[in-house]
């Protein structure tokens, strides 16, 4: 699977090590990272932000479990709690002792782990498995969020007459059930498709219900 171009991975490791590394790794195979020394400098990186949380990229996180100060389990909960990791996928960066542990966190929506010391390979297949489904969550975002506004740009009337069209009703009887002329209706249907960016009724129907 090959990752989108803007794709950028977060490391988070107090371990300058296992950062340069991984940044090393990552470079090899023209993969953009950002490495942080601590989950709290993550968090203030993420929170300084106009829109806080919110990924502007595909990307995933490189979280070592135990770290000084916010361990990485503390900062995966933040993620989970703001419904982020289809978005921003975590991929748990273990010591031995921490296997069960990090195992428990992907039955609870981690991506994945990787024990150390690990195979360059694995690790980023599994990184770039994991920004394709953050790539594809950001599409599925972008698309709903379109959709919302879109939806928002109808008037009243727009709405109605779209409602009646996804029903599969013709444009005589959409009139006669709103008491306005046919050449109203086909007024309106026009502006709902090219609000909706859509050419046909069926079209429209499948977009609203997330076909």
């Amino acid at each position: 699977m090959q990752p989108t171009e803007d794709a950028l991975v977060f490391i988070v490791d107090d371990d300058a090590g296992v950062r340069e590394a991984l940044a090393w790794l990552l470079r090899s195979r023209r993969l953009p990272s950002q490495s942080f020394q601590s989950a709290d400098a993550f968090v203030e990186f993420l929170q300084s932000d106009t829109q806080p949380w919110q990924p502007k990229q595909p990307g995933c996180l490189l979280l070592d479990v135990r770290m000084p100060g916010m361990s990485g389990l503390a900062l995966f909960e933040q993620l989970k709690d703001k419904q982020l990791l289809q978005s921003l996928p975590v991929i748990f960066l273990t010591g031995h002792a921490d296997v069960p542990t990090a195992v428990d966190s992907v039955k609870r929506g981690a991506f994945d782990f990787c024990e150390k010391p690990f195979s360059d390979n694995a690790l980023v297949d599994r990184i770039e498995q994991a920004l394709t489904l953050s790539a594809q969550t950001q599409a599925a975002q972008r698309t709903q969020q379109n959709l919302k506004a879109n939806l928002a740009d109808l008037t009243e009337r727009e709405r109605d007459v779209m409602r009646l069209v996804i029903e599969g009703l013709p444009n005589k009887l959409i009139a006669d059930q709103l008491d306005i002329s046919v050449r109203t209706v086909e007024v309106h249907r026009a502006r709902v498709f090219d609000k909706m960016n859509v050419k046909s009724a069926v079209e429209l129907a499948n977009l609203l219900r997330g076909d």
